[in-house]
């Protein structure tokens, strides 16, 4: 059900060394590398650590949960938003949203 967590750290270098060691040591590896963004797992990238240029404050990270089609992430996304939420991306109307052979994915974002 979870397609991945994003997590903003303030040294991308120093927590990659951090977790380049855990998560070996758990049987997973770094999948993803960028100037920006690192991203772990062991058959596809499950955590994401990323750097954004300023000081991590409330308002970044989000949950990816992926879904068995269209009709179950409506049906997650429709009484979820009113919920509390403070953004949610509904496929179709960002980048991470599936496609391919990526099942659907609804990104949450929590204040």
């Amino acid at each position: 059900m979870i397609e991945h967590v994003g997590f903003e750290v303030s040294d991308l270098e120093r927590s990659g060394r951090f977790y380049d060691a855990v998560f070996f040591a758990l049987g997973a590896r770094r999948m993803i590398e960028s100037e920006h963004a690192l991203a772990y797992g062991i058959n596809a990238p499950m955590i994401w650590i990323v750097v954004r240029g300023r000081p991590p404050a409330p308002g970044y990270g989000h949950l990816a949960l992926s879904a068995s089609g269209k009709a179950a992430v409506d049906a997650a996304y429709t009484p979820g938003w009113p919920m509390g939420a403070a953004t949610m991306v509904h496929p179709g109307s960002g980048p991470s949203t599936g496609g391919g052979t990526t099942p659907p994915t609804c990104t949450i974002r929590t204040a």
